[in-house]
């Protein structure tokens, strides 16, 4: 895990910060991307996981806090996420 900058390859999609959360489990994982979208509402934050669940978990969590997922990048295990703005 680590909060180094990372390549953000959707240049269409303007982020406000990044996040390399690494191999971090679901439980752990949901706990401090809540944390990082409560503290920038609004905005768009680019984060790469390696977690085997991620790709399923990560979107079903949006949907059920209202948080937007604009995109996922299987070969790049990132994923693009709109925090709501009413935190």
């Amino acid at each position: 895990m680590t909060d180094t900058p990372l390549p953000v390859p959707a240049g269409d999609i303007a982020v406000a910060d990044t996040w390399d959360a690494g191999d971090m489990g679901c439980g752990a994982l949901v706990s401090r991307l809540r944390r990082r979208l409560r503290a920038m509402p609004g905005q768009v934050l680019y984060m790469v996981t390696r977690d085997a669940g991620a790709p399923e978990d990560i979107p079903a969590w949006c949907r059920m806090t209202r948080n937007e997922l604009l995109r996922y990048d299987a070969q790049a295990h990132g994923f693009w996420i709109r925090s709501r703005l009413d935190w």
